[in-house]
């Protein structure tokens, strides 16, 4: 097989190819790792390699739906026995699991060939992935760009051709986010629909969920039944399907009542071409015989963010805990999660626990909304992927937190609240790009992004579609339904040929 017939096939069609003898899972994984390797100097999407895995793998058989199907996951919670987990950090290498996480587990189980891990921001904590550890993620449309976080390097492998589906999860627009900006689908399964154990429990309280990103619905569809389920002693768990989720797109979706909506919920600008996305999905629909009508539940985009705010607050400094356990050193962290740290220290249980409480009242009103629409579209993102540094601190603020971390001065300002309005200023600024996500996370409720639109200067914008609680099945069917009409499949960058690989 060429590499441009490789290009051609999603991962359930080479899978199939595979069953029938006409290429070999060795074959594939050649093909994989030459385009790995070739696009790595540019795009940077991978952060370790696990040759040991994937020749077990091959030794092992291709027996499965994914039998022989190249496949990377996030260097994050896809736990691989033996290997570090690193988090995007330095710190993070001494993380090292002594067996599978679930989803690994059945992915391999699967027949899935996985062969490396790929790059994230540290602890999964932005929007887009620039680890100090292992650099920028660069995105395969434009390398100048952003390919979005936290699962950039998910995406990125994905878009420039060297598997056609990935792993990664979402805990605030982490599988949506990357794949608006780099042309691709994901979808952020409902809470408790994928395990994340057996090394871990509810992952930034039950709003992380794991998941893929794919370049065809159908092989997302196949991941989520390989996927979902429960692991014993696992904190949420949901309903079993009612049948496998690839037999429900062989039909087509109900006559829905769609919802639709641009405006930032954080009153924050909305580019004109992610509105004109909206917009022109929203006509698309219905045409094709859906109820469309503008309209968006009434939550209080600012107190989601500072919920989501106060999530973020008490995982790090936890996480860090974790870490100088086994060794690490503050020097090891980076500046802005040192900073978080000490912001979440102050924060107290009593705030954390009110906090919490207010997700409820999010997904109340969700679920109200949902009795009157089946579906609400967004956009993904705000703008387009984001120039290489956009979000970096300006070099004033950069070596205030420099001074603040040598002087000591940092965990004393942080505890008289010196900090709060320097913080939240700039969360509120990091959540700028990608406002329209996180309600999902702390809802628990599916939502995917269709990559159903370009911008004049050929960058990929998604529209974002949630659903009600559990209803993976009309988010998966309308994404078909999508993909046949507007089909998306062999959009790809010219990287992934090789064009550009250079």
């Amino acid at each position: 097989m060429r590499h441009d017939e490789y290009l051609r096939h999603d991962a359930t069609a080479l899978a199939d190819l595979v069953r029938r003898g006409e290429v070999s899972p060795q074959e594939l994984l050649d093909l994989a790792r030459a385009q790995a390797e070739r696009v790595q100097p540019r795009l940077n999407a991978v952060t370790r390699w696990l040759p040991a895995l994937a020749e077990a793998q091959l030794a092992h058989g291709a027996a499965g739906p994914l039998g022989g199907v190249p496949f990377v996951v996030k260097d994050s919670v896809a736990d691989v026995a033996g290997v570090p987990t690193s988090y995007g950090s330095r710190a993070g290498e001494r993380l090292v699991p002594p067996v599978h996480a679930a989803v690994l587990r059945r992915l391999l189980d699967a027949g899935a060939t996985v062969f490396a891990k790929t790059n994230l921001p540290e602890f999964g904590l932005k929007g887009v992935s620039d680890s100090r550890a292992f650099g920028p993620v660069r995105n395969p449309w434009d390398p100048a760009r952003h390919a979005g976080g936290s699962s950039g390097g998910s995406a990125a492998a994905v878009a420039a051709g060297v598997v056609p589906m990935a792993g990664g999860n979402d805990g605030g627009g982490s599988l949506r986010i990357p794949a608006a900006f780099c042309g691709l689908f994901a979808l952020k399964p409902s809470r408790g629909r994928i395990s994340n154990g057996p090394g871990l429990g509810e992952v930034w309280f039950g709003a992380c969920s794991e998941g893929v990103i794919s370049r065809s619905v159908r092989d997302s569809a196949l991941a989520l039944d390989i996927l979902c389920g429960p692991e014993p002693g696992d904190p949420f768990t949901g309903a079993a399907p009612a049948e496998p989720f690839v037999a429900a797109l062989r039909r087509p979706p109900a006559r829905l009542r769609v919802a639709f909506s641009t405006a930032s919920p954080l009153g924050t600008a909305v580019d004109a071409e992610a509105a004109a996305a909206v917009q022109a999905a929203a006509r698309r629909l219905e045409a094709l015989g859906h109820h469309v009508e503008e309209a968006a539940p009434p939550v209080d985009g600012h107190a989601v963010a500072a919920c989501y705010l106060q999530l973020y607050a008490a995982q790090v400094p936890a996480v860090m805990a974790q870490a100088r356990a086994l060794g690490a050193r503050d020097t090891e962290f980076e500046p802005l999660t040192r900073v978080m740290a000490a912001y979440g220290q102050r924060l107290g249980g009593a705030a954390l626990t009110a906090g919490l409480a207010r997700w409820n009242g999010f997904a109340r009103t969700l679920g109200a909304f949902f009795t009157a629409h089946d579906v609400w579209l967004t956009p993904t993102t705000a703008r387009p992927a984001l120039p290489l540094g956009a979000l970096e601190p300006s070099p004033a603020e950069a070596r205030l937190t420099d001074l603040l971390l040598a002087s000591g001065l940092l965990a004393p300002l942080a505890r008289w609240g010196a900090l709060d309005t320097r913080v939240q200023r700039l969360f509120v600024q990091n959540l700028a790009p990608y406002p329209f996500t996180q309600l999902a996370n702390l809802a628990g409720v599916p939502a995917m992004s269709l990559p159903l639109h370009r911008t004049p200067e050929g960058l990929p914008l998604g529209v974002q579609a949630v659903g009600r609680q559990g209803d993976e099945v009309t988010l998966l069917q309308l994404a078909a339904e999508l993909e046949a009409d507007a089909p998306w499949f062999d959009r790809l960058p010219p990287i992934a040929s090789g064009s550009a690989a250079q």
